[in-house]
C-alpha cells in the first residue's frame, strides 16, 4: 500500500493534464518537469543571469559552495562569480554588467542554479525568467509550444528546507500571466498573486524577507533593478549547461 500511495502522489503532483504549470524549488522540478522549464529566482540568480545573458556573457550554473569551481572556471576559461572577493563578481547584477563583454561566467547560487541544473538533467530545455523579462520569456516559451512548467527556486531555511520566497511566486506568476493555454489551479493562484501586487513590486520586494536581507547587506541596488517588470528582452536559455541569450 505504501508503495502504491507514493506512486499516485507523484503522479497527481505532476500536472500534466495542464499546459502551464506551477512548483517549488528542486522538489518541484522532480515532480513536474516536462519539455520546458522556466526557473525563476528573482533575487538573485536568474535577475543575474538575465543581467549578464543582456552584457553578452555566457553564463555557466554551478552548484553553490562547491569546491570544485574554481577549477572548472578555469577549464571553461570563465570568471568565477562567487562572491569570495568583495570587490569581484558576483550574484549582484551590478558586478555581472561591470565585467568585460564579450566573455563567460561561471555563477553559483543555492537555489536558482540548483533547479537548473536539476531541470537540464531531466532532458527539459530550460529557460531563466526574472520580473525584468517575464513577458520576452512567455513569449519565447509559447512559441515552442509544448507545456510549460514554471519553477519559483524559493530559499532555504537554516535547516535546508524550502523557504517559499514571495519575490519568486511573483515572478512566476508575471510569466504564467503572459502565457497561454490551460493553466493548473496552482499556476492560477502564482498568477493572481503577481497581478495583485503588479503596481507595488517596487515596494514588495525591498519589504520581504529576501529584499531585506540584501538590503541590510548593501544590496539595494540589486533589488531596485529585479524589481522593474517586462523591461528586458533578454531570454537565456541553457545549451550544453550554459545560458546564453537567445
Amino acid at each position: 500500500m505504501g508503495d502504491h500511495l507514493a506512486v499516485d502522489v507523484a503522479d497527481f503532483a505532476r500536472q500534466r493534464e495542464y499546459d502551464v504549470r506551477f512548483d517549488w524549488g528542486a522538489e518541484g522540478v522532480a515532480a513536474c518537469a516536462g519539455d520546458l522549464v522556466v526557473v525563476v529566482d528573482v533575487l538573485r540568480f536568474t535577475t543575474a543571469v538575465e543581467a549578464a545573458a543582456g552584457h553578452g556573457l555566457a553564463v555557466h550554473p554551478y552548484r553553490w559552495k562547491d569546491s570544485t569551481a574554481p577549477s572548472f572556471a578555469r577549464s571553461v576559461g570563465a570568471v568565477l562569480a562567487d562572491g569570495r572577493d568583495p570587490s569581484g563578481p558576483s550574484l549582484s547584477s551590478a558586478s555581472l554588467l561591470a565585467l568585460p563583454s564579450p566573455g563567460s561566467v561561471v555563477l553559483p547560487s543555492p537555489n536558482g542554479s540548483t533547479c537548473a541544473l536539476l531541470a537540464a538533467e531531466t532532458g527539459a530545455t530550460v529557460a531563466a525568467a526574472c520580473l525584468r523579462n517575464a513577458r520576452a520569456v512567455a513569449r519565447w516559451a509559447a512559441s515552442a509550444g509544448s507545456a510549460v512548467t514554471v519553477i519559483a527556486c524559493g530559499e532555504r531555511w537554516p535547516d535546508g528546507s524550502l523557504r517559499p520566497a514571495v519575490e519568486d511566486l511573483l515572478g512566476a506568476g508575471a510569466v504564467v500571466a503572459s502565457l497561454t493555454g490551460r493553466c493548473s489551479p496552482e499556476a492560477e493562484a502564482a498568477m493572481g498573486a503577481f497581478r495583485d501586487m503588479a503596481t507595488s513590486l517596487p515596494v514588495a520586494l525591498r519589504g520581504c524577507a529576501s529584499g531585506r536581507e540584501l538590503i541590510e547587506r548593501g544590496w539595494l541596488q540589486d533589488v531596485d533593478y529585479a524589481a522593474a517588470v517586462d523591461v528586458s528582452e533578454v531570454v537565456p536559455v541553457m545549451s550544453k549547461g550554459v545560458f546564453v541569450a537567445t
